[in-house]
Order: C-alpha cells, then structure tokens, then sequence
C-alpha cells in the first residue's frame, strides 16, 4: 500500500509515471450549503481576471491548474487539478487576485478536503520537458 501525502512530492512509491521535483494532486472540496451563487460569481471573477491569476502561477511554479465543479445527491463539490514544481512558494497574498481568491474559498468552501492518490501520469516528452523546465525554473523563453 502506498503511503499519501497531499503533494505526492514526498510520497513514498510515487508512480513512476510522475518525473523527479513535480507534485500532482486531485483534491475534493465541499462548497456550503446556500453558496453556489456565490460561487458562480468566484468562478466568474477567475475568468475575468485569468492574466491576474497566470502572473500568480510563475512564482507558485504551477504548470497545470484546474478547476472542475459537480453536483451529486451528496452536494455540491469543487474538484482541484494541479501539477507543479516541488520548488514553489504557495500562494501570494501580496497579489490582490490571490486575496480574493482565498476570500472566496473561505466564504464558500466547507473547511478541509480529500485528496486522491496519483497512480499515472502521461506526458508526451516535449509535453514533459516544458513542464519540467517550468517548474524547475519558472518561465520559459520564446525561442525554445
């Protein structure tokens, strides 16, 4: 049995799939009852300010970061998708769009989530040598 660890950055048996310094990670998160207007306007104001929120993800050294939404006879749940680099600095709060951000998450949000265990990632190669340049180093230039 693999043992879990949020990032997978420092999970034991990591799939071999997933190269040296990336972390991959699928979280489940509860939206609270009575706020998915709420959230329609959070997930809005991402899309408005998508080039506020790329600026974020050079320093955080994410590569890929997704948000999916569902709703099932259990409620209503965001779903997060990210693969980053093991060297970025988390979230900003210097960064005006990352304090809504978090404004957003703790109106919205249950508190706490779960995880999925990463068990394959496929990358074509020069899919793979961005992301790893990327997270390794932060952006990369035009003529590569």
């Amino acid at each position: 049995m693999r043992a879990r660890c949020i990032w997978c950055g420092a999970m034991e048996n990591r799939p071999a799939t997933l190269p040296p310094r990336l972390r991959l990670e699928l979280t489940r998160h509860r939206i609270k009852p009575g706020k998915s207007a709420e959230v329609d306007e959070w997930m809005r104001m991402l899309n408005n300010r998508a080039d506020e929120c790329r600026a974020s993800l050079d320093p955080e050294r994410m590569a890929v970061e997704a948000i999916f939404r569902l709703t099932d006879e259990h409620g209503e749940w965001l779903y997060w998708f990210e693969l980053s680099g093991d060297a970025g600095e988390g979230l900003n709060e210097d960064r005006a769009i990352v304090r809504d951000h978090i404004a957003h998450s703790e109106r919205c949000k249950v508190p706490g989530h779960v995880a999925a265990t990463p068990e394959v990632l496929l990358l074509p190669a020069p899919v793979e040598h961005a992301i790893r340049h990327w997270a390794s180093y932060g952006a990369i230039a035009d003529s590569e």
